[in-house]
């Protein structure tokens, strides 16, 4: 028999934006959110933003960047990209109708 196997979510690869949470899913040639014209290329889009650390950089930056979310021309930029759980069911496992579920919900 052995133990039963876990079923964990999968993961994926995301990039979000910092100032209203849309996914990206590639960087626009206008370095700006298609949803809220936030910039890209910022601090707070940048994956060693850190605001507890020197400078709020886990870098060694020469000078502080006064504005964190206007776009500027950092050479250690790298966009922040987090891992998620595959939380949602995949349009081929969900049922077509209501009734249909409701069906699948008492099967023998």
């Amino acid at each position: 028999m052995g133990p039963k196997p876990v079923h964990m979510p999968g993961t994926r690869a995301v990039s979000r934006c910092a100032q209203c949470g849309t996914v990206l899913q590639e960087i626009p040639s206008t370095g700006l959110c298609p949803k809220c014209g936030f910039a890209l290329h910022s601090c707070k889009q940048c994956m060693y933003f850190d605001p507890g650390s020197r400078f709020e950089c886990m870098q060694p930056v020469p000078e502080r960047v006064a504005k964190k979310d206007v776009p500027n021309n950092c050479t250690f930029y790298e966009i922040r990209v987090t891992r998620e759980k595959e939380t949602s069911t995949p349009a081929s496992l969900r049922p077509n109708d209501a009734r249909q579920a409701f069906e699948n919900l008492f099967k023998k």
